[in-house]
This record gives structure tokens, C-alpha cells and sequence, in this order.
């Protein structure tokens, strides 16, 4: 346990899922029993992106505890890559996360979840397991099948495609979204890797409250200095309403 510049406590944590040891950070603000964000990384990154670091900063000065992970087989955490990776596993992961967090005695009740790309799809999965209070999405797709063709165009196409076609090109999430409420969804309107229509059938099909961000000339990866300030400051900012209601 250490305390960052700001003053709030930054706690490294381990907990399993399935079998599978992973490592993830939580940052505690100083405050009583505060409200709790889980954020879930994209396929090929971790806990340490640019978004979850400056999200977790930005939501503990705003007096919200914030946990970012490495699923399995990413970062610090146990798995080899191509073995364990499913949208199964990381909505596995991201329920023990959740469990493992909320049995703490110095996080409050109140919970709402962070994913970028398939991060949020893991987010969409798992919300209707638990009482979400908010959730906010960057670029999540609602199925697989969508960013196909994008996958042809990598240079690492040819060690992805085969795991995206064996575990993740079957998934579909349509039917889970008219459960979701109280979501935030962020798309750029150029990104070639995620299609944007899939933000605006999120934002069609959930129930209120919703809000839809498209970013304009915005990429899959947020690279945009001013998107990533905006994405930050519209996130905290929902969160802490949705908290307060």
C-alpha cells in the first residue's frame, strides 16, 4: 500500500478467477465507504492504458474508488494470451473483480463499471448480474461479427483471427441491451475497427437514463489528446450523478 501526491491510497491486489491469479490496483480516495468503479481494458491492453490510469486519477479526486485489472493472460496477471482469452473469461473476470472488491469493509455500496472496446462488451455482459448504478462504454462492440473486416487489415491479423473466429466471433449482445440504463457511450465517428453504428445501437436500444458521445474525427483508440479530456471529465461527471441519485 502506498499514498500517491494527491493523498489518496493506491492498494496492489491479487484475486483469483477460475484458476487464474490476477494483479490489479485499486485507488482509494479519502473518503468514508466511498462509490466503487471497475474498469475492464480492451483485448490487447491492460490496466496500465492511458484511459484507466487517467480515469482512476480523475474518479479518486472526485472522491470515487476506482479498480483497474489485468485480465487473464494480460499484464501482470496469470495466462497465456491466446489460451484463456473468450469474452466468456473476461466476464468472468470481471465478476470476480467485482466480488472480490465489494467485500471490502472501506468500499461503499454504490457500483459502476468502466469498459473500452471489448471491455465494454464484458461491461454489457456482466451489468444485468449486478446492481448497477452506472456504467460507461468506449467503443464497445454489440457483436463480434462487426469488426471483421477491420481484423483483415492488421499485421497481427494472423495471430488474432483465429482466436476472434474460435471464441469471440460468435458472441452477440443485442438482447442484453434493453436491460441496460444509466449508460454512458462514447464512439469516435471514424473509427475503422469497431464501427460506430454500434454506439448508436447501444444508445437506441437501452433504456433511460442514456447518453450518447460521438467524437468527431475520433479513432478506435481515443488518440485524440482533447477526446481523452472530454472522455474523462463527462465520465466522472456521470458517475458522480448517477451515485447521487
Amino acid at each position: 500500500m502506498s499514498a500517491s501526491k494527491s493523498g489518496y491510497l493506491i492498494k496492489e491486489i491479487t484475486f483469483l478467477s477460475d484458476t487464474f491469479l490476477l494483479h490489479g490496483t485499486l485507488h482509494l480516495p479519502a473518503a468514508e465507504q466511498p462509490p466503487l468503479v471497475i474498469g475492464s481494458h480492451g483485448l490487447l491492453s491492460s490496466s496500465s492504458s492511458p484511459k484507466q490510469i487517467a480515469l482512476a486519477r480523475a474518479c479518486t479526486a472526485a472522491g470515487i474508488a476506482y479498480f483497474r485489472f489485468d485480465h487473464r493472460g494480460r499484464g501482470k496477471s496469470e495466462g497465456v494470451f491466446k489460451e484463456v482469452t473468450s469474452l466468456e473469461a473476461r466476464c468472468t473476470d470481471l465478476t470476480c473483480a467485482i466480488k472480490c472488491i465489494q467485500s471490502r469493509t472501506d468500499i461503499g455500496d454504490k457500483l459502476g463499471l468502466f469498459g473500452s472496446s471489448m471491455g465494454g462488451a464484458v461491461c454489457i455482459s456482466v451489468a444485468s448480474i449486478f446492481a448497477v448504478d452506472a456504467l460507461v462504454t468506449a467503443a464497445a462492440p454489440v457483436r463480434s461479427s462487426s469488426i471483421t473486416e477491420a481484423l483483415k487489415k492488421r499485421n497481427d491479423s494472423k495471430t488474432l483471427k483465429p482466436l476472434f473466429e474460435d471464441k469471440l466471433f460468435n458472441s452477440d449482445l443485442s438482447e442484453k441491451l434493453a436491460g441496460l440504463h444509466h449508460i454512458l457511450i462514447f464512439h469516435g465517428d471514424s473509427d475503422n475497427v469497431v464501427p460506430p453504428s454500434n454506439a448508436h445501437e447501444i444508445y437506441s436500444k437501452a433504456g433511460s437514463p442514456k447518453k450518447l458521445i460521438m467524437q468527431k474525427d475520433g479513432d478506435h483508440r481515443m488518440s485524440n489528446t482533447a477526446h481523452q479530456e472530454n472522455f474523462v471529465k463527462e465520465a466522472v461527471s456521470w458517475f458522480q450523478n448517477c451515485f447521487n441519485k
